[in-house]
Protein backbone atom coordinates (compact mmCIF):
# COMPACT_ATOMS: atom_id res chain seq x y z
CA UNK A 1 0.00 0.00 0.00
CA UNK A 2 0.85 3.63 -0.87
CA UNK A 3 1.56 6.04 1.86
CA UNK A 4 -0.53 9.20 0.48
CA UNK A 5 -4.02 7.72 2.48
CA UNK A 6 -2.10 7.04 5.76
CA UNK A 7 -0.85 10.47 4.99
CA UNK A 8 -4.02 12.35 4.00
CA UNK A 9 -6.19 10.69 6.82
CA UNK A 10 -3.37 11.80 9.44
CA UNK A 11 -3.02 15.03 8.27
CA UNK A 12 -7.03 15.11 8.39
CA UNK A 13 -7.29 14.27 11.67
CA UNK A 14 -5.19 16.46 13.39
CA UNK A 15 -6.44 19.23 11.49
CA UNK A 16 -10.08 18.28 12.76
CA UNK A 17 -8.18 17.90 16.45
CA UNK A 18 -6.53 21.45 16.03
CA UNK A 19 -10.46 22.74 15.04
CA UNK A 20 -12.24 20.96 18.14
CA UNK A 21 -9.20 22.60 20.44
CA UNK A 22 -10.54 26.03 19.00
CA UNK A 23 -13.43 25.83 19.54
CA UNK A 24 -12.98 25.56 22.99
CA UNK A 25 -12.09 29.30 23.20
CA UNK A 26 -14.79 30.88 24.71
CA UNK A 27 -15.51 34.49 23.80
CA UNK A 28 -14.93 36.73 26.78
CA UNK A 29 -18.01 38.51 28.73
CA UNK A 30 -17.33 42.13 28.55
CA UNK A 31 -16.01 44.55 26.01
CA UNK A 32 -12.79 45.31 27.84
CA UNK A 33 -9.38 44.00 27.93
CA UNK A 34 -9.54 42.82 31.64
CA UNK A 35 -12.77 40.54 29.82
CA UNK A 36 -9.35 38.66 28.92
CA UNK A 37 -7.54 37.74 32.04
CA UNK A 38 -10.16 34.70 33.00
CA UNK A 39 -9.36 33.37 29.33
CA UNK A 40 -5.55 33.66 29.65
CA UNK A 41 -4.86 30.38 31.27
CA UNK A 42 -7.20 28.36 28.20
CA UNK A 43 -5.55 30.33 25.94
CA UNK A 44 -2.02 29.23 26.61
CA UNK A 45 -3.07 25.76 26.97
CA UNK A 46 -4.41 25.85 23.49
CA UNK A 47 -1.13 27.50 22.42
CA UNK A 48 0.61 25.03 23.91
CA UNK A 49 -0.94 21.76 22.85
CA UNK A 50 -1.42 23.29 19.07
CA UNK A 51 2.29 23.41 19.26
CA UNK A 52 2.05 19.79 20.32
CA UNK A 53 -0.52 19.40 17.48
CA UNK A 54 1.98 21.13 15.20
CA UNK A 55 5.16 19.69 15.88
CA UNK A 56 3.55 15.80 15.77
CA UNK A 57 2.06 17.03 12.16
CA UNK A 58 5.56 18.08 10.82
CA UNK A 59 7.78 15.14 12.35
CA UNK A 60 4.78 13.01 10.80
CA UNK A 61 5.59 14.35 7.87
CA UNK A 62 8.59 13.62 8.06
CA UNK A 63 8.81 10.24 9.50
CA UNK A 64 6.79 9.35 6.25
CA UNK A 65 9.39 10.79 3.79
CA UNK A 66 12.04 8.44 5.03
CA UNK A 67 8.70 5.30 4.60
CA UNK A 68 8.51 3.70 1.01
CA UNK A 69 5.54 1.40 1.79
CA UNK A 70 3.38 0.81 4.20
CA UNK A 71 2.13 -2.44 6.10
CA UNK A 72 -1.28 -3.23 7.62
CA UNK A 73 1.01 -2.72 11.25
CA UNK A 74 2.66 0.64 10.26
CA UNK A 75 -1.34 1.09 9.88
CA UNK A 76 -2.39 0.43 13.12
CA UNK A 77 0.86 2.01 15.11
CA UNK A 78 -0.38 5.18 13.23
CA UNK A 79 -3.91 5.25 14.23
CA UNK A 80 -2.74 4.30 18.06
CA UNK A 81 -0.66 7.69 17.22
CA UNK A 82 -3.91 9.11 16.34
CA UNK A 83 -5.40 7.84 19.53
CA UNK A 84 -3.42 9.54 21.92
CA UNK A 85 -3.17 12.89 20.10
CA UNK A 86 -7.39 12.98 19.37
CA UNK A 87 -6.87 12.68 23.58
CA UNK A 88 -5.35 16.13 23.66
CA UNK A 89 -8.34 18.56 23.10
CA UNK A 90 -9.92 16.83 26.10
CA UNK A 91 -6.81 17.11 28.43
CA UNK A 92 -5.82 20.58 27.34
CA UNK A 93 -9.49 21.93 28.33
CA UNK A 94 -9.63 19.76 31.56
CA UNK A 95 -6.21 21.95 32.80
CA UNK A 96 -6.87 24.38 31.34
CA UNK A 97 -10.43 24.79 33.44
CA UNK A 98 -7.89 23.28 36.46
CA UNK A 99 -4.75 24.87 35.92
CA UNK A 100 -3.49 25.05 39.62
CA UNK A 101 -4.73 21.32 40.12
CA UNK A 102 -2.75 18.53 40.34
CA UNK A 103 -4.75 15.53 38.18
CA UNK A 104 -5.30 17.11 35.24
CA UNK A 105 -1.88 18.39 34.90
CA UNK A 106 -1.00 14.97 35.44
CA UNK A 107 -3.18 13.72 32.63
CA UNK A 108 -2.32 15.74 30.45
CA UNK A 109 1.38 14.81 30.94
CA UNK A 110 0.08 11.16 30.26
CA UNK A 111 -1.47 12.04 27.06
CA UNK A 112 1.75 13.42 25.57
CA UNK A 113 3.93 10.20 27.15
CA UNK A 114 1.56 8.04 25.72
CA UNK A 115 1.83 9.93 22.19
CA UNK A 116 5.46 9.77 22.16
CA UNK A 117 5.43 6.15 22.77
CA UNK A 118 2.71 5.81 20.20
CA UNK A 119 4.96 7.75 18.13
CA UNK A 120 8.14 5.86 18.61
CA UNK A 121 6.33 2.66 17.93
CA UNK A 122 5.31 4.19 14.62
CA UNK A 123 9.09 4.55 13.85
CA UNK A 124 10.23 0.99 14.94
CA UNK A 125 7.74 -0.42 12.82
CA UNK A 126 8.70 2.10 9.81
CA UNK A 127 12.04 0.69 10.59
CA UNK A 128 11.27 -3.09 10.74
CA UNK A 129 9.38 -3.01 7.82
CA UNK A 130 11.95 -0.46 5.21
CA UNK A 131 15.06 -3.47 6.36
CA UNK A 132 18.50 -3.40 7.61
CA UNK A 133 19.70 -0.69 5.18
CA UNK A 134 16.60 1.67 6.61
CA UNK A 135 16.49 5.42 5.96
CA UNK A 136 15.00 6.07 8.87
CA UNK A 137 17.30 4.15 11.25
CA UNK A 138 20.11 5.88 9.22
CA UNK A 139 18.18 9.53 9.93
CA UNK A 140 17.17 8.80 13.52
CA UNK A 141 21.02 7.97 14.95
CA UNK A 142 20.79 7.97 18.90
CA UNK A 143 17.82 10.01 18.88
CA UNK A 144 18.74 12.01 21.98
CA UNK A 145 15.42 14.01 21.89
CA UNK A 146 12.88 11.26 21.08
CA UNK A 147 14.73 8.88 24.45
CA UNK A 148 15.01 12.61 26.58
CA UNK A 149 10.93 13.62 26.02
CA UNK A 150 9.24 10.35 27.77
CA UNK A 151 11.65 11.03 30.75
CA UNK A 152 11.34 14.77 30.94
CA UNK A 153 7.05 13.51 30.57
CA UNK A 154 7.41 11.25 33.59
CA UNK A 155 9.31 13.81 35.70
CA UNK A 156 6.32 16.47 34.75
CA UNK A 157 3.81 13.51 35.64
CA UNK A 158 5.35 12.81 38.78
CA UNK A 159 5.73 17.36 39.25
CA UNK A 160 2.24 18.07 38.77
CA UNK A 161 1.63 15.92 42.46
CA UNK A 162 4.03 18.92 44.17
CA UNK A 163 3.51 21.57 41.27
CA UNK A 164 1.20 21.53 38.51
CA UNK A 165 2.95 25.16 37.25
CA UNK A 166 6.41 23.27 37.27
CA UNK A 167 4.58 20.32 35.48
CA UNK A 168 3.12 22.63 32.77
CA UNK A 169 6.86 24.08 32.40
CA UNK A 170 8.22 20.76 31.85
CA UNK A 171 5.71 20.49 28.55
CA UNK A 172 6.28 23.43 27.73
CA UNK A 173 10.44 22.91 27.58
CA UNK A 174 9.80 19.81 25.47
CA UNK A 175 7.64 21.61 23.44
CA UNK A 176 10.53 24.01 22.77
CA UNK A 177 12.82 21.18 22.61
CA UNK A 178 11.09 19.95 19.56
CA UNK A 179 10.22 23.27 18.00
CA UNK A 180 14.06 23.44 17.01
CA UNK A 181 13.77 21.98 13.15
CA UNK A 182 15.17 18.90 13.16
CA UNK A 183 17.16 17.71 9.46
CA UNK A 184 17.69 14.37 10.09
CA UNK A 185 15.20 12.88 7.92
CA UNK A 186 15.71 15.44 5.08
CA UNK A 187 19.15 15.15 5.03
CA UNK A 188 19.02 11.30 4.76
CA UNK A 189 16.25 11.02 2.28
CA UNK A 190 17.53 13.90 -0.04
CA UNK A 191 21.31 12.31 0.17
CA UNK A 192 19.68 9.26 -0.76
CA UNK A 193 17.92 10.73 -3.91
CA UNK A 194 21.21 11.95 -5.21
Amino acid sequence: MGKSRLEAFSDGVIAILITIMVLELKVPEGAQFRSLIPVIPLFLNYALSFIYLGIYWNNHHHLLHACDRVTGAILWANLHLLFWLSLIPVTTAWMSENHNAAAPSALYGADLLMAAIAYFMLEQLIIVSQGRESLLKRALGRDLKGKLSPALYLSAIVAAFWSPLVSQCIYLLVALLWMIPDRRIERVVSDSRE
